[in-house]
Order: C-alpha cells, then sequence, then structure tokens
C-alpha cells in the first residue's frame, strides 16, 4: 500500500486537473469581471499578474517560423478554480 499523501497518478492527470482549474477559474474571472459591481471586491478578485513569453523565432533552414507571444493570466479567481478542480478530483480518484 502506498503511504499517505503520496501521489498514485501519472503527471497528465495533474496537468489535465491544472489545465481544468484554470480554465474553470478563468471563466469565473471573466463573469465577475462582467458582473460585479466596481469596488474594493471586484478589484481583489480579478486583478491578476500576466507572464508572458515570446515570440520564439524558430529557424530550420528550410522553414523559419515564430511560436508566440504565449501568456497566462492568473488571478485569485484562477487560482480558486484550480483548489476546485483539485478537490473535486481527490474525491472522485
Amino acid at each position: 500500500m502506498a503511504p499517505r499523501g503520496s501521489s498514485k497518478h501519472r503527471p497528465g492527470f495533474h496537468a489535465l486537473v491544472l489545465a481544468i482549474g484554470f480554465i474553470t477559474g478563468g471563466a469565473m474571472t471573466q463573469v465577475a469581471r462582467k458582473f460585479l459591481p466596481p469596488g474594493a471586491v471586484k478589484e481583489f478578485l480579478t486583478t491578476g499578474v500576466t507572464p508572458s513569453m515570446g515570440p520564439l523565432p524558430i529557424d530550420l533552414v528550410i522553414l523559419k517560423f515564430a511560436i508566440g507571444p504565449i501568456a497566462l493570466d492568473v488571478s485569485l479567481l484562477s487560482l480558486v478554480g484550480v483548489l476546485i478542480a483539485y478537490l473535486i478530483a481527490r474525491s472522485l480518484f
């Protein structure tokens, strides 16, 4: 039997839960930005940090292209979405 707290799932499962959490949290952030009245609560819940990377040029002698820029908008509600997805996945599996 595996010790308590150890992970018995593959990394792909964790990546899927993280992706679902960020999508859910992003949707909650967009709904809050649209429907909450202006004020401190709206600013607190929807203000995010947006790290970005790119563009990344790739030169393969015959083919040249660029990827990006890629950005991730992380707010408090997106982290809540990740927490909700984790708790649901933990209770199901």
